[in-house]
């Protein structure tokens, strides 16, 4: 890529704007109006608004897919890259044993209630677990969660997920 481009009389480099268009997007996604972020930057509104429509990947119903243990992690996660899910919390049975024992009660507890207030700001909600984890989830989030079923309680090992099953209902989520 050319790092610079000679218009006219100015020099205009793809670093900066670059640079510019990702603070510009990360305000916009921490809430910023349109507004605000056109004005810090010295920018029209409908300029943000003409860009973020250029850059849309989906509109719609914002995604949360939290899945454990999975065997196929990484394919999942490409998956849910490639759809566009907005949040994703996927780990294998190692990796969800890591995530419990390297933490105090205390600091376990104050992530998962941080997580669980995260996730509860998503419109969908896709669990991939135990069919009691995702119960269990339904209740705590209080809203109806999508769940992919791996089995009885308790999950000792990895468990492979479908991924064609995962992207229709990923589809459908997002038509709604």
């Amino acid at each position: 890529m050319n790092d610079f481009y000679r218009i006219g009389d100015k020099l205009v480099s793809m670093e900066k704007l670059f640079r510019s268009l990702t603070q510009m997007m990360s305000l916009r996604s921490e809430g910023i109006s349109q507004q605000e972020v056109a004005d810090r930057y010295g920018v029209d509104r409908s300029f943000l608004s003409r860009l973020e429509g250029l850059g849309a990947v989906r509109r719609g119903e914002s995604i949360a897919v939290v899945g454990f243990p999975l065997q196929n992690k990484d394919e999942v996660l490409s998956l849910l890259g490639d759809l566009g899910v907005d949040f994703s919390l996927i780990m294998t049975n190692e990796e969800r044993w890591r995530f419990v024992k390297e933490k105090s009660g205390l600091e376990l507890f104050n992530q998962v209630m941080g997580l669980v207030a995260k996730i509860r700001s998503y419109d969908v909600v896709i669990l991939i677990g135990s069919r009691q984890r995702i119960n269990w989830s339904s209740a705590l989030l209080d809203k109806e969660v999508l769940g992919i079923s791996l089995g009885e309680s308790p999950l000792t090992e990895d468990k492979y997920v479908d991924p064609d099953h995962l992207r229709e209902l990923i589809l459908s989520a997002q038509e709604d």
